[in-house]
């Protein structure tokens, strides 16, 4: 085959194809770019320099032609992974070739590779084309073929052989994210006309001061707090850490000791000292990602206008990165301008996390890290030389520990990372299996005297046989400002309808997850503006409350729950340490009252149970919550300490089976919920109908924007009430295990469990 060979069909922009031979060396430079960071960029460099050798091929070549003079509608739809496949088994090693395999469709099992390497071998058309693509990429890419295989790097042949495997998965997977943004930034910037934009690396000291600058305007303008003093002993602690060496972490401080600036300040500092390349906090809960998010835009954003691009990347599946008409409509023409580059800039970094600061969910970092598809590991490669900080890190799932653990000690062995655990209730890692002989470094000289320090609440149990949740209810509505927690959403709305019926002033609030995410926040907004004007304001909530929402409560009702969360829980009541005494925790077991149903949630409440409670230590005594963790992790490994809490999925690992790895780790467990689109307002309804009509349109494909979109629009519902609601007209699927909701909507309540049982309650909205 004669003539030019090309990766691409002709871009809109330039009016010119893609050179296959521009590609293939442009996906290799930014790959190696990459992969240096933590010492593979030869390996990464040969696997993207081959990975589209097959588009070499005449059939290919062809059917691209054909397809741009249709106007580059469709796909070519010829396989063009083989003949990269066979060269990166050549010249580096059989699981690297699974790299380029999947660089479109995800890493494959190694059976699988092994199986489509066969088809190359034994003749036949497949063999034929790939050394036809070969023998025409060579004559225009030489390199292609080396004088000697690319050795694997030598810490990963130092490891003893079971973990030696494990380092294996590990480093794969961030060639392969090496390789996939390295083909997509090289192919967006063809088809966009412009050159590949990757972000320089940003002065990290320079952060610093700003963050400094910031954080001191910030302390000034706020009203001050009796605790402000060991707050900024914490925070000065942070920052002397951070010149320490690289490697974890622990900050365990109690609610309400400034966690999140202090985490801010430790990985900025850290980053400066020590060359890393950013800061990557992840959270478990939307909601405080979001909280997070807003402080540290407000500490290291540039000023809208200055030109200077966004230093704060927030990623989740609620976020949106389009800037707001109302915000557009404040600023001149210049700052809309700028809001509106940002706003690309941001989107482009979402899919890489290609910026100075991300802030993400746990969920997706996780997610994304034991994944096998390319769009979620593409940013993996931007893990290596960062800090990473997992707030509240106690909500990570017991059931997927072994993984996680083991894949955050390979990323700070191998890939340069730096790992920040905070919380108030630190979990014992360290007595597990994954974490052994990793050292330990403490942010705080001693928690437990800061723990004293900041006791702000004094404990009351109610556990005799007569407690129910109306008692409870009754007793609370006593007090003007009062929240209770308890263990279910069903227990939330029969609470709310006791307090509602004792209450004789004030709001009485309700907050779960049966109410969509816009109604909470506007509930949550709601009851700090009433707590600040002192005004009466009883609530009743799940455990969301619990999770980072900053709330300040004279007195608090706890139904019986593990002790982090009953910490938890604490941490909504004094705050701030303004009562002239100590705060009132009351934990109460209620007769009537549920429970999550998961086993590591009921192995969490029978070890809790032999530490905490009347005449037994208080939730905040931290050798008690070290045995309990203890005792915990236990009873899920059936007395073995290297089962149980996901060991099955590091089996896995070591045998590269990337897509059973995928469908293992799932961080979200919808065997108990449902999620269900709501049209709570009108206004909402013209785009929450466009949005489910793309999504059940299967002739109309959309991004995940449009599912991002109704994020805020989106309640949940346990799954054996979905399946009611669907069975009686209430409720229709969407896509997936989603739902839209037919039924009535409470104005407090949300999707109410008494009546969700009773379709004649419910008119069609």
């Amino acid at each position: 085959m004669g003539g030019a060979l090309y990766a691409h069909s002709m871009s809109g922009v330039s009016g010119v194809r893609h050179a296959l031979e521009d590609h293939l060396r442009g996906s290799a430079a930014l790959a190696r770019r990459f992969g240096e960071v933590f010492g593979a960029g030869e390996l990464a460099e040969y696997l993207a320099l081959v990975h589209d050798v097959g588009k070499g091929a005449c059939a290919w070549q062809d059917k691209l032609k054909a397809v741009e003079a249709r106007g580059g509608k469709g796909r070519v739809g010829i396989p063009h992974k083989h003949a990269g496949t066979v060269l990166a088994e050549r010249y580096t090693q059989l699981a690297c070739a699974a790299v380029v395999f999947g660089h479109h469709g995800g890493l494959p099992d190694l059976e699988c590779l092994r199986d489509e390497l066969h088809k190359t071998r034994r003749g036949g058309s497949e063999a034929a084309r790939v050394e036809e693509a070969i023998q025409a990429v060579e004559r225009i890419v030489p390199e292609i073929h080396r004088p000697s295989k690319i050795h694997l790097p030598s810490w990963l042949l130092d490891l003893p052989k079971l973990d030696q495997r494990l380092g294996f998965d590990l480093l794969l997977r961030m060639l392969f994210s090496c390789v996939v943004d390295a083909d997509y930034l090289d192919t967006s910037a063809h088809f966009e006309g412009t050159t590949v934009r990757v972000r320089e690396p940003t002065v990290m000291a320079a952060l610093v001061e700003r963050f400094e600058a910031r954080r001191s305007q910030y302390l000034v303008g706020r009203d001050p707090s009796p605790i402000d003093a060991v707050r900024q002993s914490v925070y000065k602690q942070a920052c002397a850490a951070a010149a320490e060496e690289p490697g974890v972490y622990v900050l365990q401080v109690p609610t309400g000791g400034a966690k999140t600036m202090a985490a801010g300040g430790f990985a900025l500092r850290h980053a400066a000292e020590h060359g890393k390349r950013r800061v990557i906090v992840a959270v478990p809960f939307i909601s405080i990602t979001e909280q997070n998010a807003a402080v540290y835009r407000d500490l290291l954003d540039p000023e809208v206008g200055s030109g200077e691009p966004a230093v704060v990347l927030e990623h989740h599946s609620a976020v949106d990165l389009e800037p707001e008409g109302a915000v557009l409509g404040s600023l001149t023409e210049e700052q809309r301008a700028d809001l509106r580059q940002r706003a690309r800039t941001a989107k482009l970094a979402a899919e890489n996390w290609d910026a100075p600061f991300v802030v993400t969910t746990t969920v997706r970092l996780f997610e994304s890290l034991f994944s096998h598809r390319p769009s979620q590991m593409r940013r993996l490669h931007n893990l290596a030389g960062s800090v990473v900080v997992l707030d509240e890190v106690q909500a990570l799932p017991d059931r997927l520990l072994a993984p996680i653990l083991s894949g955050l000690r390979g990323l700070v062995d191998h890939f340069g990372v730096t790992v920040l655990l905070a919380s108030a209730t630190q979990p014992s890692f360290w007595e597990l299996s994954a974490w052994k002989g990793l050292e330990r470094r403490a942010i705080v000289d001693s928690p437990a005297a800061l723990f004293d320090r900041l006791r702000r609440v004094t404990y009351e149990w109610r556990t005799s046989q007569d407690v129910t949740l109306e008692s409870i209810a009754r007793e609370a509505a006593t007090y003007p400002q009062v929240l209770t927690v308890v263990g279910t959403t069903r227990d939330a709305a029969r609470f709310h309808r006791h307090l509602e019926a004792e209450s004789a002033e004030g709001q009485v609030l309700h907050l779960s997850t049966r109410m969509t995410g816009a109604h909470r926040r506007v509930v949550i907004a709601e009851i700090r503006e009433l707590l600040r004007r002192g005004d009466p304001v009883q609530v009743v909530s799940t455990s969301l409350i619990e999770a980072g929402v900053d709330v300040d409560f004279p007195r608090v009702y706890r139904a019986w729950a593990p002790p982090e969360s009953l910490q938890q829980a604490a941490g909504r009541c004094n705050r701030d340490g303004r009562l002239s005494g100590l705060g009132i925790v009351v934990v109460f077991e209620p007769a009537d009252g549920g429970s999550p149903r998961s086993a590591e949630y009921k192995a969490a409440v029978q070890a809790g149970e032999q530490f905490f409670g009347p005449g037994l230590a208080q939730p905040d005594d931290l050798g008690a919550l070290h045995r309990y963790y203890q005792r915990r992790y236990a009873y899920q490994q059936g007395g073995d300490a290297d089962l149980g809490l996901g060991s099955e999925i590091q089996d896995l690992r070591r045998a590269l089976d990337f897509p059973k790895v995928d469908r293992a780790f799932e961080m979200i467990d919808n065997e108990y919920s449902v999620p269900v689109v709501v049209v709570r307002d009108e206004s909402d309804r013209e785009q929450i109908e466009s949005a489910v009509a793309q999504l059940t349109d299967p002739f109309r494909p959309c991004g995940p924007e449009v599912l991002r979109g109704l994020q805020q629009h989106t309640a949940s519902l346990p799954k054996q009430e979905a399946e009611a609601a669907l069975r009686s007209g209430l409720a229709v699927p969407v896509t997936g295990d989603l739902l839209l909701w037919l039924g009535a909507y409470h104005d407090r309540r949300g999707l109410d469990p008494d009546e969700t049982e009773s379709p004649d309650a419910y008119g069609v909205v």
